[in-house]
């Protein structure tokens, strides 16, 4: 056997104080770690960068660990015997909460953590475990325990490049990971004649070195001391600047294993009777088992998914089929660079922020493709007897900031056909992370954040995945922007639609995309360039969606919420003045609400009519939601639960009189 596999449950309690979820009944929560030993040698883990060095037991297998959690019905046999594994993303559970409208919770430990109980009233067992090697203990997260590897002459070393921006003023000491939940390689030295530190304001700009740092820490009482894991700027780091640290660092991880852990833990809950040791699978009652196993993962983890799909992980170590359909949601263009030394997976690559961290690397599309700089013929979709049905969604803050609609195009921005076992659906006006029940919010940038939510699509698709796979009926058709309807557009065809609204303009640019050297070694997971060469010469078209005469995307999933707007919804915002206003700022988007009258709307310089203008009466405004509702559940696109609240809030918002 290529690998040895140990359940050792610490907990197993019921969830939600036991309540019970219809005809399903109630639901247990089981938690716990998953070990393995595994064959270096087998080539099953081919390929797996430095595990060829890692240290190896008695009987010559590599040792790692991942913490997993399990929900699950108590009596398998009245769940659906399906499962969906939630890929964590930075140690976080995503799943319940965008899903089953609850309060983000990684304890999953309260009645409310069940939301509206979509999941479990579908009958659905949710599967967790730890993938990102670097993730911190803290806060319920995800974990796992990974060897460190020691090359032939001694401990490993190599220069890495960690890029460091703050958003508010007073911060003097940062740890090189830039944040508290993942660890930070340390350097292999203290001498700072042996490490680069630059900052400049913009992206582009011209690397300024920065004259006064070290390698220390802050403690509680303000004062510093050495550290070899941070770094220490007396005068404070520019809000909103880029500081760039380049250095020798030691102890790599071998990430790469987080890619093994999920195949081989979805594939011993999926198809294992009993562990190494004889521990009976959780998932096993009798003859009831799993029939179908399926995967979401948003943003970060989304991206693990594209490349666990890419790079051939969906096969098991029995060549069984892993998941029998993947959701990688709001991802853009990127797929997760976890495999290699030193890798960085919790960065990735924006207009401002990690512009030049490798995640966004050809190809981007599920179909097969020509990159025109390599010559190379490739798709993400690859090995028809074990690939999954493919469901990509993604937002428009995904084609600002992600590249997104490199996803559906070519390299030079033209339409390329849709893969049969491929969905991709564009939701149309929302940014990145549309929590639900998630307010707009104020920040470092120069609007208030988007508060549109998406989970009513969400839960609709995931209805429409299931029958696809079970039953081979086809979800609707992709929805997304298209060069060939006039859709898919420049930037600068969306700043001369945008409306004029009084201090607000809308970016000059999306995150450009060119191309990336890493070095020669970087297909075996080494970089050498830090950071890497780029080459404007050669450009990767990036191309957005078209805007209406309000500013809300045309194509696309349209939301009565954008179909019936009472305010202008964009995927994108700029930065706040003193931190980088020229850009955008991450993948936060912008909520720009629609004045109520016609003299209120002439007051604030907004070209877009007033809600007086738009709506006759309150009735009117429902009634236009009612269709707009009635169109979504003819096209399978919202479920009769999501219309009737739909419906609900319209007739309760603070709009209209009459």
């Amino acid at each position: 056997m290529p690998t040895e596999i140990r359940l050792l449950i610490d907990s197993r309690e019921p969830f939600a104080a036991g309540v019970p979820f219809g005809e399903v009944g109630p639901y247990e929560r089981l938690t716990g770690r998953v070990g393995f030993a595994v064959d270096p040698s087998s080539p099953f883990y081919a390929g797996v960068v430095d595990l060829p060095h890692a240290p190896v037991n008695a009987a010559g297998r590599v040792e790692y660990e991942t913490t997993f959690a399990l929900l699950k019905p108590v009596d398998l046999a009245r769940g659906n015997r399906r499962m969906i594994f939630d890929v964590v993303n930075r140690g976080d559970k995503r799943l319940v909460q965008f899903f089953n409208d609850a309060p983000h919770s990684n304890a999953l430990d309260g009645p409310e953590d069940a939301g509206n109980g979509f999941l479990m009233r579908r009958g659905y067992t949710v599967l967790w475990c730890g993938w990102q090697g670097d993730v911190l203990a803290g806060n319920d997260r995800m974990t796992m325990r990974l060897p460190i590897p020691v090359g032939d002459a001694g401990p490993i070393t190599g220069r890495v490049r960690a890029e460091l921006i703050v958003d508010e003023p007073g911060v003097r000491s940062l740890p090189f990971s830039g944040n508290a939940y993942t660890r930070s390689y340390p350097t292999a030295s203290l001498d700072p004649a042996q490490t680069t530190l630059t900052h400049r304001e913009y992206e582009r700009d011209a690397r300024q070195p920065a004259a006064d740092w070290r390698f220390a820490a802050l403690d509680a009482q303000g004062g510093t001391s050495p550290s070899n894991t941070h770094l220490y700027v007396p005068e404070g780091f520019r809000p909103g600047w880029i500081y760039e640290l380049v250095y020798t660092a030691a102890e790599p991880l071998v990430l790469g294993l987080g890619f093994a852990a999920v195949r081989d833990v979805v594939d011993f809950f999926r198809y294992g009777d009993r562990d190494a040791d004889g521990t009976p699978n959780p998932l096993r009652q009798g003859d009831t088992g799993l029939d179908k196993a399926y995967a979401w993962g948003r943003s970060q983890s989304g991206r693990f998914l594209r490349e666990f799909v890419y790079r051939g992980w969906n096969q098991s170590t029995d060549h069984r089929r892993v998941f029998d359909g993947v959701w990688p949601h709001v991802t853009g263009a990127g797929r997760l660079a976890l495999n290699l030394r030193f890798a960085h997976p919790d960065r990735f690559p924006r207009q401002h922020e990690h512009h030049l961290y490798p995640s966004d690397q050809f190809p981007f599309a599920y179909n097969q493709s020509t990159d025109p700089w390599s010559g190379r013929t490739d798709a993400i979709l690859k090995r028809p007897t074990t690939d999954p049905f493919i469901m990509h969604t993604q937002t428009a803050s995904e084609y600002w900031q992600r590249r997104g609609s490199l996803v559906h195009t070519d390299a030079y921005g033209m339409d390329l056909p849709d893969h049969p076992h491929a969905r991709i659906f564009f939701f149309a006006s929302s940014q990145h992370h549309a929590a639900p029940n998630s307010p707009p919010q104020s920040g470092p940038y120069q609007n208030p954040s988007n508060p549109l939510n998406t989970s009513t699509l969400l839960r609709a698709l995931l209805d429409q995945l299931d029958a696809w796979a079970t039953e081979g009926m086809p979800p609707p058709d992709s929805c997304v922007p298209r060069r060939a309807d006039g859709t898919l557009v420049s930037a600068e065809t969306v700043r001369q639609d945008f409306p004029q609204i009084e201090g607000v303009e809308s970016p000059d640019e999306p995150s450009r995309l060119f191309l990336q050297d890493y070095g020669p070694e970087f297909a075996q997971g080494l970089i050498a360039h830090h950071p890497p060469r780029v080459d404007t010469r050669q450009e990767y078209a990036v191309l957005l969606p078209s805007v209406d005469a309000d500013g809300n995307d045309v194509p696309g999933l349209r939301t009565p919420d954008v179909s019936v707007p009472l305010a202008t919804h964009t995927g994108w915002n700029l930065r706040a003045k003193g931190h980088g206003p020229k850009a955008m700022y991450s993948v936060v988007g912008s909520y720009l609400t629609f004045a109520a009258t016609e003299v209120e709307r002439q007051e604030r310089g907004d070209a877009r009519p007033a809600l007086s203008e738009r709506y006759r009466s309150r009735a009117d405004y429902v009634s236009r939601v009612a269709l707009a509702v009635r169109e979504l559940r003819e096209q399978r696109l919202l479920l009769v639960e999501d219309g009737d609240r739909y419906i609900e809030a319209a007739i309760n918002a603070d709009v209209l009189n009459g």
